[in-house]
């Protein structure tokens, strides 16, 4: 055995070794970071999240832990942003990257370059215990989900615009019953998926009912079948939350029949697979069609039926009612009775009023008439005393009310309200032009673009891009068959036109222009 180098002299008791290295706190701490760098410069590292913090700066802190040992861990702003399944305490992962250590609190910890589930339970154990914590939020009530419309006008479809799953939805609504679709691309797997998923579905809630791009009436997330690493995004808290806090109603259409996500548990409707998504979307128009006609032969039926049973209702009830002649008899009778005891009431009558008349004769005797005129005098000529003054103090009042109103109608108040009501009046007429005016304009812009359009579109446009027609008389040569039947041939280009083995071209007409030809004729 070697001995130490300390046993090799003979140092004076007591007294330190002198030939001993001396280190600085910052040199020791290198030595050690270069010594755990190069020994564990790129591993793997299995076990279970502990604690995890994310600060504002982005970077995520967690610690990987077994039932012995605990190692620091921590990913920076940039790694953290492309994981495609987020760190959670408790989940087993296996982590990739180098150890390193932090001299500022003498720890070793591990820089993480990637990281991902232990293994399709990992997944699971995360995605129940995800399930759990926003199902005790109420995020999967009944109670939330909303009815969806019968017809809708418009149908919003976050989806990918490249995949099989739209062309599928497109199709079986075109089927169905064709209806206006608003297309949100987005990506359905990866980091991506769920941010991307989530503004399109607030997205579409954003927008107003009645605005220049209409708001959706239903709204379909969809994605085709895959493993449960690709549907991970559809199982984020983010989108999860988006979908059960839609004010749109929503059908989730993610993966086949046996794929669950977590949106389909907030979503108001799960469908199996996107073309189920679009049957639950609209009814079938001929089945729909042909509901109605139905309905209204049955009215028709019902209808007729009712008029036939009032019908026979009514003769029934007629053959219980007297007949006409039996219900005048007593009338008739009475009427007979009464004419005979007529002239002698009228007699008796005339009688009774003629002594009233002289009873009542007696009593109007000149000298009372004399009397009653005198007092109606006397009483008219008191009141003639009294009119005279009355009607003074009446017009008095009458003149002192008008002057005092006469004060308030002062020309020149009269004159400042013209001036106010006159500058109004000029405002909402300078308004009146200014927007008639940006109409206009509007209207003119509008007009530029969709010639500017039509001008684009025309196949003019596409002679100018080196193609060319060929015609045969008023038919389009579009195959060679047909070119060889063909006994001369015209061809057009951008410049001009001239004919094969014919008579000369007719010139091209470029106030009006032709139709388009089939896409076929042109090379």
């Amino acid at each position: 055995m070697v001995p130490a180098m300390s046993d090799l002299f003979e140092d004076p008791a007591g007294e330190p070794a002198g030939n001993a290295p001396e280190f600085t706190v910052s040199e020791l701490s290198g030595a050690v970071k270069r010594i755990i760098e190069g020994e564990f410069g790129h591993v793997r590292v299995r076990g279970e999240v502990g604690r995890v913090s994310r600060p504002r700066s982005g970077h995520v802190y967690l610690d990987l832990k077994d039932d012995r040992a605990v190692i620091a861990g921590v990913m920076w702003k940039g790694v953290a942003s492309r994981l495609a399944t987020q760190p959670e305490e408790g989940m087993e992962v296996i982590a990739i990257g180098r150890m390193t250590t932090f001299p500022g609190q003498s720890k070793y910890q591990i820089v993480i370059e990637d990281i991902r589930p232990a293994g399709l339970g990992a997944l699971m154990a995360m995605l129940e215990k995800r399930k759990a914590a926003l199902s005790a939020e109420g995020l999967f009530d009944p109670a939330r989900k909303q009815p969806l419309p019968f017809l809708p006008e418009v149908i919003g479809v976050v989806t990918s615009p490249s995949g099989a799953v739209i062309r599928d939805i497109l199709h079986r609504l075109r089927e169905r019953f064709p209806r206006k679709v608003l297309i949100w691309p987005v990506a359905v797997q990866g980091e991506k998926c769920a941010p991307e998923v989530t503004r399109a579905i607030e997205g579409f809630n954003a927008l107003s009912p009645g605005g220049s791009l209409p708001r959706p009436d239903l709204l379909i997330v969809a994605r085709g079948g895959g493993s449960v690493e690709d549907l991970w995004g559809f199982n984020e808290e983010m989108v999860v939350r988006a979908a059960a806090a839609s004010r749109i109603p929503l059908i989730s259409a993610v993966g086949h029949e046996t794929d669950t996500t977590l949106i389909d548990f907030a979503s108001d409707k799960r469908a199996p697979t996107p073309t189920a998504a679009a049957e639950l979307a609209v009814p079938v128009r001929l089945e729909l069609s042909a509901w109605t006609e139905d309905q209204g032969a049955r009215l028709t039926r019902a209808l007729g039926l009712s008029v036939t049973q009032r019908r026979q209702r009514l003769a029934d009830l007629s053959r219980a009612l007297p007949r006409p002649d039996t219900l005048l008899d007593a009338p008739r009778q009475r009427l007979d009775i009464l004419s005979d005891k007529l002239p002698q009431a009228l007699i008796t009558g005339i009688q009774h009023r003629r002594l009233a008349l002289s009873d009542a004769a007696g009593s109007l005797r000149p000298a009372a008439l004399r009397r009653l005129i005198a007092g109606q005098a006397d009483t008219l000529s008191r009141l003639s005393a009294r009119l005279a003054p009355a009607l003074g103090r009446n017009t008095r009042q009458r003149r002192a009310e008008l002057d005092h109103r006469t004060t308030r109608l002062q020309p020149r108040r009269l004159q400042a309200d013209h001036a106010a009501a006159m500058r109004e009046f000029q405002r909402l007429s300078d308004r009146l032009s200014a927007a008639a005016t940006a109409q206009l304009s509007d209207w003119r812009r509008r007009i530029e673009t969709a010639d500017r359009l039509r001008e684009t579109l025309g196949y003019r446009a596409t002679l100018e891009r080196g193609y060319a027609v060929v015609r045969s008389g008023p038919e389009v040569i579009t195959s060679k068959t047909a070119a060889e039947a063909a006994g001369a041939l015209e061809i057009e280009f951008a410049d001009g036109r001239f004919s094969i083995g014919g008579a000369a071209p007719k010139p091209a007409r470029k106030s009006k222009p032709e139709p388009p030809p089939d896409q076929g004729s042109l090379f």
